[in-house]
């Protein structure tokens, strides 16, 4: 059975997560930041569960640290912060994903498994879909060894795609994860920036059943993931 370390400071929450996970992991706790980290540096877990609120060492900065010390463990980070500048902050800060409070059991369960199953992610920074690669902290696409331009916010869509292959996410969910709420805003701004994605990574002459992004009609959009 994988194993999880729960990083979190409200006990309630702690044991109903605990409790809801058990039947797939076994669960660690941690109820302060240093705490986690001292147990990050003595055991070895398949993912990590982390509060961004945290007593001692915030979560973002414990997963700063994690990382700067080569710990490549999958990240889900638990905020009540939902603006699109907080949640840039808790990925390039070194988390793989991000869960706003309050949420779902199941949509985390779904998300742990995600991430679990993950094959494009090389590492927080550099995320590879068959011969596409996304390198985040250089702000850089390439396909096979060629450079691609995009604009900010394709860039910024088809990182999320990328951090969640074969996921189905409508345009309402994109708008809402990839959009700021001062943006244009419609499945208009979605349609159009996944028009140019294609046209600018998609092999010549590849049809829509080949496309690196998916339409899937009157459900939404997904990322295949390409070895």
């Amino acid at each position: 059975m994988a194993r999880l370390l729960l990083i979190e400071d409200d006990n309630e929450l702690v044991s109903m997560v605990a409790e809801w996970l058990s039947s797939e992991y076994v669960v660690d706790v941690a109820v302060d930041g240093q705490a986690g980290l001292d147990k990050l540096r003595d055991a070895s877990y398949d993912l990590i569960v982390l509060d961004w609120r945290l007593p001692k060492i915030s979560g973002i900065d414990l997963c700063k640290q994690f990382r700067s010390e080569g710990g490549k463990t999958p990240i889900i980070m638990l905020t009540g912060r939902s603006s699109v500048a907080d949640r840039e902050e808790g990925l390039d800060g070194g988390a793989d994903d991000y869960l706003v409070k309050p949420f779902s059991m199941r949509e985390l369960t779904s998300r742990l498994r995600a991430l679990r199953r993950r094959g494009t992610l090389v590492s927080n920074q550099l995320l590879v879909s068959g011969d596409i690669t996304l390198d985040v902290s250089k702000h850089r696409v390439t396909k096979g060894d060629i450079p691609v331009h995009l604009l900010p916010k394709e860039f910024a869509l088809l990182e999320f795609l990328m951090r969640h292959p074969d996921e189905v996410f409508s345009s309402d969910n994109l708008l809402a994860r990839v959009w700021s709420t001062d943006a244009e805003t419609g499945a208009n701004a979605v349609r159009t920036s996944i028009k140019r994605i294609r046209q600018k990574l998609d092999d010549e002459g590849c049809d829509d059943s080949r496309s690196i992004i998916e339409n899937i009609p009157r459900v939404g959009y997904r990322l295949k993931s390409r070895s």
